[in-house]
């Protein structure tokens, strides 16, 4: 079920932090959506994907209710959940959380998943960072409501996504994101403009004093991954953080 998965705990956290991003296998999905297709948005039978979430809150010990997702919109807007939405998921592409053994959840097929967490303040956020969240700075954002929250040592979490070889955009585009991200200039493989969003997002986390763990792996070029480059009409898979109580 999980691409990647790990759990981080050190002396003097307050929460241990639970990190994963899912992959394509053990899904109920089935032609594009082959697997574990959690995009509620892209054509897929909606008891499918329902089921998909279930399972993935069962997997991550939390209720489905507590598995918290957005209505991405490739935005900057950035809202704190202390729980399960009321009515439907708000128009955001970055949500902060100091509540413990709530997943938060941020959907992906080529974009930059970036799990945020600070386990000693015991503050988490998730961020959906495509190329239009990295120009409009949306992790910078979400790292200043994290640090509203009381997060003083912020880390991120950076998920698989399209790589820069595999982004050939116009020139002009290309232009546009190196004047924002200077670490976002790339060449496809062909030698065309191309951008490197997960590399300008892992930039602007530096900037921010964010310190970065970077899990590999090119949505374009993994077949456990669902890519939207590659694929067309596809699903979508998950980054996930949720953060746990420390009992003494």
């Amino acid at each position: 079920m999980f691409y990647w998965r790990t759990t981080t705990a050190s002396d003097g956290d307050t929460c241990s932090v639970d990190l994963a991003f899912t992959g394509r296998s053990a899904g109920r999905g089935s032609g594009p959506y082959a697997g574990l297709n959690l995009g509620g948005h892209v054509g897929d039978d909606p008891a499918d994907v329902e089921g998909n979430r279930t399972a993935v809150a069962h997997e991550i010990d939390v209720p489905r209710d507590r598995l918290v997702l957005m209505n991405q919109v490739h935005g900057a807007d950035v809202v704190q959940v202390d729980g399960p939405w009321v009515g439907e998921p708000p128009a955001v592409d970055g949500i902060v959380t100091r509540a413990t053994d709530l997943a938060l959840g941020v959907l992906v097929a080529d974009c930059v998943p970036v799990l945020l967490h600070d386990a000693r303040a015991g503050v988490a956020g998730a961020v959906h960072a495509g190329r239009p969240g990295m120009l409009a700075g949306i992790v910078g954002r979400a790292v200043t409501a994290m640090r509203d929250l009381g997060a003083t040592s912020v880390s991120a979490t950076v998920g698989p996504s399209v790589c820069g070889r595999c982004y050939e955009v116009p020139t002009e585009m290309a232009r546009t994101a190196a004047e924002t991200s200077a670490a976002s200039a790339a060449r496809s493989w062909t030698g065309t403009p191309a951008i490197d969003v997960a590399a300008g997002v892992v930039e602007q986390l530096a900037a921010a004093d964010v310190a970065v763990q970077w899990v590999p792996g090119c949505t374009r070029e993994s077949g456990d991954l669902y890519s939207y480059r590659r694929d067309g009409r596809t699903g979508r898979f998950a980054g996930i953080v949720a953060l746990r109580p420390v009992h003494a």
